[in-house]
C-alpha cells in the first residue's frame, strides 16, 4: 500500500514478485526505469515515480557462482548470482539454480524471471524463439 505521499514500502514491492507473481519497477518522468525499490529517481531526483510492471526478460550483465550460500539457499548451492539488464530498462539482481559452474553461463545470455516460492528473484535461461512458439 502506498503511503500518504504515494510512495510504496519495500515489503509491498517484494510482495509483488514473491506472492503476486509480477515483477515491478518504477519509471521516472525523465524516462529512467528502475527494477529496485526506491523513493526517488537516482538520475533526476524526482519523487513522483510511476509504477511499471516489468516483463522480467533481459540479459546477464554480470554473474558469479555461489558455492558457500546463506542459510536460505543452503540446499541450492552451487548456483549463479546474476545481475540482469531488463528489456524495459533497469537492472536487477537474482539467482539461477540451474548454473553450477561459470562455464555454464555467459555474459549477455538471454534470461527470464520466474515466479517462485523461493526467496529472491529467480531467473532461468530464455528458450530460443523456436521453442517459445512451439515450432
Amino acid at each position: 500500500m502506498a503511503d500518504a505521499e504515494g510512495r510504496h514500502s519495500i515489503a509491498e514491492f517484494r510482495h509483488g514478485y514473491e506472492e503476486e507473481g509480477r515483477l515491478r519497477g518504477f519509471r521516472s518522468g525523465c524516462g529512467f526505469v528502475t527494477a529496485t525499490w526506491g523513493l526517488r529517481c537516482p538520475r533526476c531526483g524526482a519523487a513522483d515515480l510511476a509504477e511499471a510492471t516489468l516483463s522480467g526478460r533481459g540479459r546477464v550483465a554480470a554473474f558469479t557462482v555461489q558455492n558457500v550460500p546463506s542459510d536460505e539457499f543452503l540446499n541450492e548451492a552451487p548456483y549463479a548470482y546474476v545481475v540482469v539488464d531488463l528489456e524495459e530498462g533497469g537492472r536487477i539482481s537474482g539467482w539461477m539454480p540451474s548454473v553450477r559452474r561459470p562455464e555454464e553461463l555467459a555474459l549477455g545470455a538471454a534470461v527470464r524471471w520466474l515466479p517462485s516460492y523461493k526467496p529472491g528473484v529467480l531467473f532461468e535461461r530464455e528458450p530460443p524463439p523456436a521453442e517459445r512458439t512451439g515450432a
